[in-house]
């Protein structure tokens, strides 16, 4: 198993019940097959460019320990999510 950190921004015209249960969601798949070892749903920030017409977003950081499979798995939920407008797994070296 490796380390892992993925950050991603969630739409900011969501409810916040919507954003909890897209956190739990990910945290979930992460879950099944992974440990993970920090998690921290930084809030509404600005973002340094619009993306996908947007200004702002909910920001969520995460890192964990899993297989390439479980990273896999959760790249391809993150793509095809809707509340999802950029997201980033990189592997952690540290």
């Amino acid at each position: 198993m490796r380390k892992y950190e993925v950050m991603y921004i969630i739409r900011p015209d969501i409810e916040q019940e919507a954003v909890q249960a897209a956190v739990e969601k990910f945290q979930g798949i992460i879950s099944n097959g992974g440990e993970i070892t920090k998690h921290e749903v930084m809030g509404k920030r600005r973002l340094a460019y619009e993306i996908k017409k947007f200004r702002d977003g909910t920001f969520v950081l995460v890192n964990f320990t899993a297989t390439p499979e479980v990273v896999a798995e959760l790249e391809r939920i993150m793509k095809i999510s809707d509340e999802v407008i950029r997201y980033l797994i990189t592997l952690d070296v540290a």
